[in-house]
């Protein structure tokens, strides 16, 4: 399957990409190739093979949700740079 220039100026005009005619060129003839492999994947008989997430078997590790260690409220403030009792003060966003 051939890209052609024009489909790839479009494609650049809608997503408002400037490109010169060097990339124009470029990207039409590595899109057409990439298209082509596709193509070419498409013709593997793929209907015996069971779909998979992961082509190696993985468990996630997993640890038990617990606090190991609390700052005290003077320590998770001590370098903020404004506090009002055990908060932090921030600005302001909404009007």
């Amino acid at each position: 399957m051939k890209i052609s220039t024009a489909e790839v100026e479009k494609v650049a005009s809608l997503a408002r990409l400037e490109l010169s005619e060097a990339e124009v060129e470029h990207l039409s003839k590595d899109l057409s190739s990439i298209l082509n492999y596709i193509a070419k994947l498409e013709e593997l008989d793929t209907e015996s093979i069971e779909p998979t997430s992961h082509v190696v078997t993985m468990k996630a590790p997993l640890r038990e949700d617990a606090v190991s260690s609390r700052p005290s409220p003077d320590d998770a403030l001590a370098n903020a740079p404004q506090r009002e009792d055990n908060y932090f003060v921030v600005p302001s966003i909404i009007e």
